[in-house]
């Protein structure tokens, strides 16, 4: 009974704290309930995302998480449930706990986390920081009271990294850790003199963004892809598997295609080094 008590008012501290946007320290082992995936979903909301876009994006999640090729893959794994938390990022300090970590095991907890996430109010902040998103996503696993058999940071952008931390060493950090890394590049718009987005940015996931085993990345070129692509991810995220027509991608075997510092040097170059 004392047992059980304790580990109630672990998990209601837990979801305080992560609303508040702050990690909580991890539970004991043997308190925290297995899982399938403990899977952060790390998504873009910087200013090179109009409104239109984060609205089509939050929706392709929210359709994603209550679709019945999610729910079925879901059933299949050995616990038959996951950990999941909804976080929003732009620059180097700006992460966002949108919903912190909820248990889905079925319809009814797949359909309440897709309202929390619909319910929040929409947002933009300036810069992108995809080390910044990994690192705080990174510190966020053993904060919510379950061990998942895997834990997958699912992050999605639409531009490169040019604030904070280099990339490379950023993704080889969390790696190295045992988490897996998956991409979702947004790229509907064609890029111009005027911004500092690049044309190959499925090619600059790929090299230096994702990581670890089974890691892949799913490119979105057209609007009507945007919840096709969200919801394949996550299936393949909860399956533990990659896509078919890809193989096994290990960026740090190979040179970069993309130079993993373009956006740094993109930003320096129209506006400086000032923050």
């Amino acid at each position: 009974m004392a047992s059980s008590l304790g580990r109630s008012l672990f998990l209601l501290m837990a979801t305080i704290a992560l609303s508040h946007g702050a990690p909580t320290h991890a539970a004991p082992a043997d308190e925290r309930v297995p899982v399938d995936v403990e899977l952060v979903l790390a998504v873009d909301v910087s200013y090179s995302m109009d409104f239109d876009e984060l609205a089509l994006q939050r929706n392709g999640y929210v359709q994603a998480i209550v679709s019945k090729p999610f729910l079925e893959a879901l059933q299949k794994g050995p616990h038959g449930r996951i950990a999941v938390t909804y976080v929003e990022w732009a620059g180097v300090a700006e992460q966002h706990i949108v919903v912190p970590w909820r248990l889905i095991d079925g319809p009814q907890s797949a359909d309440t986390f897709a309202k929390m996430i619909e319910a929040a109010p929409l947002r933009r902040v300036y810069r992108t920081s995809i080390s910044g998103a990994l690192k705080f996503s990174a510190a966020l696993f053993g904060t919510g009271g379950y061990k998942g058999l895997r834990r997958v940071i699912d992050v999605s952008g639409d531009g490169t990294n040019n604030q904070g931390d280099l990339i490379e060493p950023t993704r080889d950090d969390v790696v190295a850790k045992g988490i897996t890394i998956n991409g979702l590049p947004i790229m509907l718009k064609e890029p111009t003199a005027s911004m500092i987005d690049i044309p190959d940015l499925d090619l600059y996931y790929e090299d230096c963004v994702i990581g670890g085993p089974g890691a892949f990345v799913i490119p979105v070129r057209e609007r009507s892809q945007f919840v096709d692509a969200i919801r394949n991810k996550l299936v393949l995220e909860v399956a533990g598997l990659a896509p078919r027509e890809r193989p096994l991608i290990v960026p740090v075997v190979s040179p970069p295609r993309v130079s993993c510092t373009i956006g740094e040097r993109m930003w320096q170059q129209r506006w400086g080094g000032g923050g």
